[in-house]
């Protein structure tokens, strides 16, 4: 894995990427595929990245991923919102 990340350092810096948004690509990236592991469980996806909730709610917000919010779920609230309008007006 080392060897992985040696390369990628050397793409980034050949690329004229900077440290800061080095870090940002990566930190996205995990953060997102923790929260599509844990199907948008927060808790569970801020314990494999080792880091509080409340950091990773506050990450989620910075990065603009689903405003805070799981995706997965976010479909099923609408669905959900849809069918009680639709009973409502039954």
């Amino acid at each position: 894995m080392n060897e992985k990340f040696e390369g990628i350092a050397q793409q980034l810096l050949s690329g004229n990427v900077y440290l800061e948004e080095a870090i940002e690509l990566l930190e996205r990236s995990m953060i997102q595929r923790a929260m599509e592991s844990t199907e948008g469980n927060r808790s569970e996806a801020s314990k494999q990245l080792g880091i509080h909730r409340n950091t990773l709610q506050k990450k989620l917000i910075e990065y603009g991923i689903a405003n805070g919010h799981s995706r997965i779920r976010r479909p099923a609230a609408r669905q959900q919102s849809r069918s009680r309008r639709g009973k409502a007006s039954a």
